[in-house]
């Protein structure tokens, strides 16, 4: 069953018809619908194809959150062999918003790591619906120094509205742990190329996304925070959303002209949730293309080359 958007009622109502027409045909042989079904399933193609051509950014947003997305665990699951989970943080606990462990992506050893906010009520609260606690950065920081020490390439797959802000996690170190978690993206010697799969949420995304490349799916957002709590701190008004996504510029198509963002990676029509195998397909791809055009570097080279990259960030938009 698909689950529509806000914005795309009117495809419910098109789409919804021509199932039902053709719910009507199965219940009965001696009827033909499949004129009227095809005229149908037209006018919803072209319906989608125009809310596509012209998301808002607000739009994008809830394109980015929709929940049939694939998640961290669907692409680990599609594009890496011989996926062995790492646990814990040698220190407190484990954390299940972040999940990580050594794989294969084609034929090259690698440590992949990501943000997994789950698929259902049950699986979203066992991952907190994919915010991570300091022990889920203490953990992506243990995984990254052992990448570093037998030279494997870091893949990170983001997605999370934001590092979670409960007590306990604040007590706990939040803020140390994804400065820690940033520190460490930028000392490892070795290839670091991420992938914003969904929501790219303020600190708990940078720590995972200070990368030597970082590629972000079409319908992505990345930003400092949420257009709600944007709304509500500047306008003191959480309905003001709309007018805080557009000032945020979180788009990957923004983003990528202010050389946040390397590349965009195209989505079905639709949004990912429509085509998930073709999605996954083209982050894979991309990760690919990324690393091979890492290749060859020496560590100090990739640690002098990421450190400049976000050194001058900011710089491209000003020129601009």
């Amino acid at each position: 069953m698909t689950n529509y958007l806000d914005f795309e009622k009117p495809l419910a109502e098109i789409e919804g018809k021509a199932e039902e027409l053709r719910a009507m045909a199965r219940a009965n042989e001696e009827m033909d619908v499949d004129a009227e079904a095809s005229a149908l399933d037209k006018k919803g193609r072209e319906l989608l194809e125009e809310l596509y051509t012209r998301l808002t950014p607000w739009r994008k947003a809830q394109v980015a959150r929709h929940p049939d997305r694939p998640h961290c665990r669907d692409y680990i699951k599609a594009l890496f062999a011989e996926y062995t989970p790492l646990a814990g943080d040698r220190n407190f606990a484990d954390d299940h918003a972040v999940m990580g462990g050594l794989a294969r992506f084609g034929d090259r050893p690698v440590m992949v790591i990501g943000h997994e906010k789950g698929h259902d009520t049950k699986s979203r609260i066992q991952h907190n619906f994919g915010m991570a606690r300091p022990e889920g950065y203490r953990k992506a920081v243990r995984l990254m120094d052992l990448a570093d020490r037998f030279g494997l390439p870091v893949i990170t797959l983001v997605d999370t509205a934001g590092a979670y802000p409960g007590k306990g996690a604040e007590e706990r170190g939040q803020s140390e742990a994804i400065a820690r978690s940033t520190e460490k993206c930028l000392q490892i010697g070795v290839p670091l190329v991420s992938v914003i799969i969904g929501e790219g949420g303020s600190g708990g995304a940078v720590a995972f996304a200070t990368a030597d490349r970082v590629a972000m799916l079409e319908h992505s957002i990345y930003s400092v925070i949420s257009p709600e709590g944007c709304a509500s701190i500047l306008w003191k008004d959480a309905e003001k959303m709309r007018e805080a996504a557009e000032a945020l510029r979180l788009t990957a198509q923004d983003l990528e002209k202010l050389g946040v963002t390397d590349r965009v990676i195209r989505e079905p029509l639709g949004g990912a949730h429509r085509d998930r195998d073709a999605t996954i397909t083209a982050v894979g791809e991309a990760i690919g293309a990324m690393l091979a055009e890492l290749g060859g570097r020496s560590g100090r080279k990739l640690v002098k080359d990421r450190r400049r990259r976000y050194l001058d960030l900011g710089s491209k938009g000003l020129a601009a």
